[in-house]
C-alpha cells in the first residue's frame, strides 16, 4: 500500500521499493542514534529525538529501522511516543537475535523463547498487532558467522502464521544463510554491512535485485568509523557537498533493491542527509568513487 507522501524530499532520493505488499520510501531513517551514549539507556535530549522522528515522517519517509535492543526498549517506546498512532503509509522495521549486557555488549538471543520475547515485546512498545518486517540478527558483533539459521528462522515463520509477522528477513548474514532463509520462508530483505568501502556482498546484492528482494546496508557512512577518502572528498568537493551525502547518493545509485537507513539525533543532520542523497552524480563521479571499495582508491 501507498499514500502520496507529504513532501517530494524523500521520493525524490531514489523513490520507493516494495517489501512484499508494503511500499517504502528507499531513503528510510535508522532510530538507533536515539538511545543514549553506546546505545545504552534513554537520550539526552528526549524531546530532540521526538522531534527527529517527527521530522523524518514530516519529509515523506515511510521506512524506519529499529529493535527493541536499541536501548534496550529504548527507540521503540520513543518511535510509539512521537508517531502512533502510525500513517498507513508508515513501515517500521525491527529486528530480534540479540540482547545488550551490562557491559555494552550484544550477545545473541536466538532460542525460540528469546525470540518470541523479543517479538512481544516489539508489539508492545510499538503499539501494534502485527509487525510489518522483522529481521532475524545472525553472527555477532563482528559480523556474520557461518552456521544453519533454520531452528530461529522456522520461530519467525511460526510467529508470522500466527499473524504477529507480516514479512521476514535476515541480518548480519552470510549468503548461504540468506540461501537457507529463501529454502525456508519468503524474505523481503536483508540487512548487512555494506558501503563505499566495505563492499563484501556485491555479488549477493546484484543476486537478490533479480529476485526483487531489498537489501539494507547498515553502517552505510562507516558506522562508528566514518568513512575517509581522498577520493570521496574529491568528488564532495566538486559537487559543493558533504563527503557522506555523496556516499548516500552513490549507495541509492549502485542499485535499485538498496534502501537506505542512515541515523541521526540531529533534525539538521537528518535534512542534510535526505538532501544529499538527491545528489546528481556523473559518469565520471560514479567511476572514481567505485574504485573506493576495489582497491583502485583505498580509504584512509
Amino acid at each position: 500500500m501507498s499514500e502520496t507522501l507529504n513532501t517530494p524530499s524523500a521520493s525524490l532520493a531514489g523513490g520507493t521499493w516494495d517489501l512484499g505488499d508494503l511500499t517504502v520510501t528507499r531513503f528510510g531513517y535508522g532510530a538507533m542514534q536515539l538511545a543514549g551514549p553506546g546505545v545504552m539507556g534513554p537520550p539526552a535530549d528526549h524531546d530532540g529525538a521526538l522531534a527527529v522522528l517527527r521530522e523524518a515522517a514530516a519529509l515523506g519517509i515511510t521506512h524506519v529501522d529499529t529493535s527493541g535492543a536499541y536501548g534496550p526498549r529504548v527507540t521503540n517506546r520513543l518511535i510509539r511516543e512521537a508517531l502512533h498512532p502510525y500513517a498507513a503509509s508508515l513501515h517500521i522495521v525491527t529486528k530480534v537475535g540479540a540482547v545488550r549486557d551490562q557491559q555494552g555488549g550484544w550477545p545473541p538471543a536466538r532460542r525460540p523463547e528469546d525470540l518470541r520475547r523479543a517479538v512481544r515485546e516489539d508489539l508492545e512498545d510499538l503499539g501494534l498487532e502485527s509487525l510489518d518486517v522483522v529481521n532475524l540478527r545472525l553472527g555477532d558483533a563482528r559480523g556474520p558467522r557461518p552456521g544453519s539459521l533454520a531452528e530461529p528462522f522456522e520461530t519467525l515463520v511460526e510467529l508470522q502464521r500466527q499473524g504477529l509477522i507480516r514479512h521476514l528477513g535476515v541480518s548480519n548474514a552470510t549468503a548461504e544463510q540468506v540461501a537457507e532463509a529463501q529454502a525456508i520462508a519468503p524474505i523481503v530483505c536483508v540487512q548487512n554491512m555494506y558501503n563505499l568501502a566495505y563492499r563484501q556482498d556485491d555479488e549477493l546484492i546484484d543476486e537478490l535485485a533479480g529476485k526483487g528482494i531489498a537489501y539494507v546496508p547498515f553502517f552505510p557512512l562507516g558506522g562508528f568509523t566514518p568513512l575517509q577518502s581522498t577520493a570521496l572528498s574529491d568528488v564532495a568537493t566538486r559537487l559543493e557537498a558533504t563527503p557522506m551525502s555523496v556516499a548516500l547518493a552513490w549507495l541509492l545509485r549502485r542499485s535499485p533493491n538498496i534502501l537506505l537507513i542512515p541515523g541521526t539525533s540531529s533534525v539538521a543532520h537528518l535534512r542534510e542527509n535526505v538532501t544529499g542523497a538527491g545528489l546528481s552524480l556523473s559518469g565520471e563521479d560514479l567511476a572514481e568513487l567505485d574504485k573506493i571499495g576495489r582497491g583502485g582508491a583505498p580509504a584512509e
